[in-house]
């Protein structure tokens, strides 16, 4: 098979930045959707999916929750990715021509009050990377993008601005998709994550007593998320991250007993947690 990792977006966007930063030897494969991305893996076309799930400052970002369950992907890895905004323009423009930065909803509601410093309206626009194309076209000295230093160098826009972003602890959480292989061999010297979505049984008190196998079994659930399903408001769909492997007698023990009060769950993915999280 190829070594071929998929994103969502334009070439220059956060996802293709995270692709060649942890993987160097795959070669980025730029999609419309998180749909196509999770399709290329599938048909085989490529090897590994980069999927942004959680910002710790916007929060969710991709809901893939609703794609894994039906799909013949598992999660292989997560990775997180430090975001470094920058106020890009074309050659000639400074900071005292440009008028408008424009981005993603997101990166703009991470530089709010460099941007109001700077006396730069903000404009929405579909992506990061999308947002630092146009620039590259509309050769306009009023208008700027924010986006990476990738998206830069890729549509040969200046930088006007570094690291405008508002926190610089600001970081997004990518899951890396493959297709289902068997379950990670558990080492006792490593730490683990197990994903998880699963649709409780329609009964009352069902999500109590599913979450409460983990909690007697004192296992540390770090997210945990809902999910209505289609135009019902009574089929919930839920998604949890928790530490651990299921190799484990307490994992096993708490995801058994999870399951007597759920219609549906299944294991999305065990991987080993990045070491991002002891920081």
């Amino acid at each position: 098979m190829n070594k071929v990792i998929s994103f969502q977006g334009v070439e220059g966007a956060y996802s293709h930045l995270a692709c060649i930063k942890y993987f160097p030897d795959h070669q980025p494969l730029a999609c419309e959707s998180f749909e196509e991305a999770f399709a290329a893996v599938s048909s085989g076309h490529a090897r590994r999916a980069m999927i942004p799930v959680e910002n710790n400052l916007a929060g969710r970002v991709a809901d893939i929750h609703y794609l894994l369950p039906d799909s013949n992907l598992e999660i292989e890895a997560e990775k997180f990715l430090p975001i470094r905004h920058q106020l890009l323009a074309i050659k000639g423009a400074s900071l005292a021509t440009v008028k408008r930065a424009h981005s993603h909803i997101m990166a703009l509601g991470q530089c709010r009050n460099s941007l109001k410093e700077l006396a730069i309206k903000a404009v929405h626009a579909n992506d990061t990377a999308g947002a630092a194309k146009m620039i590259a076209e509309l050769n306009s000295v009023e208008d700027a993008g924010v986006a990476s230093n990738l998206a830069g160098e890729i549509y040969d826009l200046q930088k006007i601005a570094s690291n405008i972003e508002d926190a610089k602890h600001n970081t997004t959480r990518f899951l890396v998709m493959r297709t289902k292989h068997d379950l990670v061999e558990y080492d006792k010297n490593k730490k683990y994550m197990t994903s998880l979505v699963f649709e409780v049984k329609n009964t009352a008190g069902a999500l109590y007593k599913a979450m409460g196998g983990f909690a007697t079994n004192g296992i540390n659930m770090t997210k945990l998320e809902s999910y209505q399903l289609g135009a019902s408001f009574t089929a919930t769909r839920f998604f949890c991250d928790i530490k651990g492997h299921p190799s484990e007698p307490k994992i096993a023990q708490a995801i058994e007993e999870a399951g007597f009060f759920c219609s549906k769950l299944r294991r999305v993915g065990t991987y080993e947690a990045d070491g991002f999280r002891d920081k």
